[in-house]
């Protein structure tokens, strides 16, 4: 397994955001939005909260399926949260999708309080994740659901090249780099397991779930 090299937790400089903003990610969102339906079938009403909205194209997909959801999207980027919100306006959405501004290790969100905490590519970003465990488990209320997608790191240079090759191969010279040092920012299966055991959560499930992948599913006491 080669080591871990960080990246910066904020995509905030609009190069970036632009870039991000306008790669397709549609077929991995609308898999992740897929695996929430498959969670909660019925359309009951529930409090739920992104962490790392991004581009906001998620809370757009599930505020198009859930009518009765109550979605609270999260970023500490405000350049990635004002293209979230632009986007949610557009999609006939801004009523039905409350953002915030907030880093989500430090999140200004009352104790107990959602029946959902969700997130796609959050965790390899993020300098500190025993902070954002701490914070999942004090925000969600008792038997809320916890579901977390990230990548894995790839157990050499050259397979995280290929990764990034067969996924991204038809964009742009900066994503597919942005990509190639998320895959080596990201944690291992066993380091997942590791940071939830450590935050109390050792009854969450992490499993890869595609060659890049990992899942994060559990619930709260």
């Amino acid at each position: 397994m080669i080591e871990r090299k960080a990246e910066p937790e904020l995509m905030y400089l609009p190069h970036e955001v632009e870039a991000y903003a306008h790669a397709d990610f549609s077929a991995v969102n609308q898999a992740f939005v897929q695996r929430l339906m498959d969670l909660f079938p019925t359309e009951t009403a529930l409090d739920a909260v992104d962490l790392g909205t991004g581009p906001g194209d998620i809370p757009i997909r599930l505020a198009h399926l859930r009518s009765n959801w109550r979605i609270l999207a999260v970023d500490a980027s405000a350049p990635m949260l004002e293209v979230a919100r632009k986007a949610a306006s557009i999609s006939g959405l801004r009523s039905r999708i409350v953002f915030l501004l907030s880093d989500a290790k430090t999140l200004a969100l009352e104790d107990a309080s959602y029946d959902l905490i969700f997130s796609n590519s959050l965790l390899h970003h993020v300098a500190s994740p025993p902070q954002l465990w701490s914070e999942v488990r004090r925000i969600g209320r008792p038997g809320a659901t916890v579901f977390f997608r990230d990548l894995y790191r790839p157990e050499s240079d050259a397979r995280a090249r290929q990764i990034v090759e067969t996924h991204a191969g038809s964009e742009s010279s900066m994503l597919k780099e942005e990509f190639y040092r998320s895959l080596l920012s990201a944690f291992s299966v066993d380091e997942v397991r590791a940071q939830l055991c450590l935050a109390g959560l050792e009854n969450f499930s992490v499993e890869a779930s595609s060659d890049r992948h990992l899942d994060i599913l559990g619930r709260l006491d």
